[in-house]
């Protein structure tokens, strides 16, 4: 099973995307080699299900961050090692023997670089086992990353391993030794080889993502088991967004939906985003942006924050945003422990439509008690027809008139809100002097 996640949802809480400016992929991609960033970019597509793969990755990014270790390895050496170690073995030793003379000889009568990229590879590949194994002998590993690293300890002290990283890579090398090292790494040594650097690439990913997270002063989640159904967390914010205002959540089956109300401008969309990225980056075993946090593992995630028409397939916004319900509803519907997130429903309709469909999506959404919702709106009577229901909490962002200028908290209150200041706003920005000149 994978944790479902939909592109747009993807697209609006800006996860993924080496390029996209402020995309939490970016964030992280601290990263010191291109199959590292491989690796990286791989745990972001296939976030995990289970409370325990969770919880036992996050405490290897803890180990790290808490080690403070920096990348041990020369990226340039790496690079030639795997294309050196990676090249298709050339069969029997005595024709591999056979191979690096006629390669020498080229060398000497024309430009032909495969034996002098032999030696680099053979030297980049001993440089590398060298710096290996001094920090196999540095680290102390958690218990859940222990075989792990026995598995590359046992590795690097196979005699014939042991004997090559011993050697000196200044000196001079024997065509001897070259061929026999090449057939030896191309063929009985090269799963080896491959598990060694797939171990660096981890190494690559934890000590770039911890670095990271000490930087930031994030957290690390403690997964449940999904049965508990509850998102809880302090201080959470968002993480690509410099002082951020963090707010605590508390969601559980006896308070399942999350009825949010607000002004425009007053948080809203972002809080939603914060608790999407907090959410994902959790299931992911990453640090998080908040100062605490537990969850129950879910099967997916699915936004609806940012929906806009379509004009290829003709819809209209208000048509797509019944789509995107729609596709909702039957998320939710099949039976899997969801967080669905929705900002402000139906807005591309006129308000009673609004009013009504809010109303009835947001009842209905509220008797799937094994899933978790976030529901936004600035329809604040709304909030009001649904206090019948026992596992909605009402929270909303404030806004503070100082005068006539509205001011911000961002912070969470209890409550449905009573702020209506919409056409103070419109006042304040002169569209009506404007029109009347």
């Amino acid at each position: 099973m994978i944790f479902s996640i939909d592109k747009q949802t993807l697209e609006e809480l800006n996860l993924t995307g080496k390029f996209r400016t402020g995309s939490v992929y970016a964030l992280f991609n601290k990263v010191k080699t291109n199959s590292g960033e491989r690796l990286l970019d791989q745990m972001f597509r296939h976030p995990l299900i289970e409370a325990s793969a969770i919880n036992e990755r996050s405490s290897i990014f803890q180990y790290f961050e808490k080690a403070g270790y920096a990348f041990p390895f020369d990226p340039q050496q790496l690079t030639q090692m795997r294309e050196y170690v990676d090249a298709a073995g050339a069969g029997s030793a005595a024709l591999v023997l056979a191979q690096t003379f006629m390669k020498k000889i080229l060398s000497g009568l024309t430009r032909d670089e495969r034996y002098r990229k032999s030696i680099q590879g053979l030297q980049a590949t001993i440089g590398v086992l060298q710096r290996c194994h001094h920090f196999i002998d540095t680290i102390q590993p958690p218990f859940v990353y222990e075989a792990k690293v026995d598995q590359i300890r046992k590795i690097l002290a196979d005699k014939k391993i042991q004997r090559l990283r011993e050697m000196d890579i200044y000196q001079s090398l024997p065509l001897k030794t070259l061929a026999y090292y090449e057939h030896l790494l191309k063929t009985e040594l090269n799963a080896g080889m491959a598990a060694v650097l797939a171990f660096i690439d981890e190494l690559d990913v934890y000590i770039a993502v911890s670095g990271v997270s000490k930087s930031k002063g994030f957290s690390y989640a403690q997964a449940l088991a999904s049965e508990k159904n509850m998102l809880q967390a302090e201080n959470l914010r968002h993480p690509c967004i410099d002082k951020a205002i963090g707010n605590k959540l508390q969601m559980d089956r006896q308070s399942n939906v999350l009825f949010l109300t607000g002004a425009n401008m007053a948080g809203k969309s972002t809080l939603m985003k914060s608790i999407g990225i907090g959410l994902y980056l959790a299931h992911m075993g990453f640090p998080v942006a908040a100062d605490q946090m537990q969850f129950s593992v879910r099967q997916g995630l699915y936004s609806s924050i940012n929906v806009s028409d379509n004009i290829g397939l003709g819809y209209s916004h208000f048509y797509a945003e019944v789509v995107r319900v729609k596709q909702a509803a039957e998320a939710a519907a099949s039976g899997k422990r969801l967080l669905l997130m929705f900002d402000e429903l139906f807005k591309g309709t006129n308000v009673k439509d609004a009013f009504d469909g809010t109303l009835a999506i947001t009842r209905s959404f509220a008797d799937y008690t094994d899933c978790l919702f976030i529901v936004s709106t600035h329809i604040i009577e709304v909030g009001e027809a649904l206090k019948d229901k026992r596992n909605i909490r009402f929270a909303f962002m404030p806004t503070i008139m100082e005068g006539a200028i509205p001011r911000y908290t961002y912070r969470l209150k209890e409550g449905i809100t009573e702020d209506r200041q919409g056409m103070m706003i419109i006042r304040n920005e002169g569209i009506l002097e404007m029109m009347e000149d």
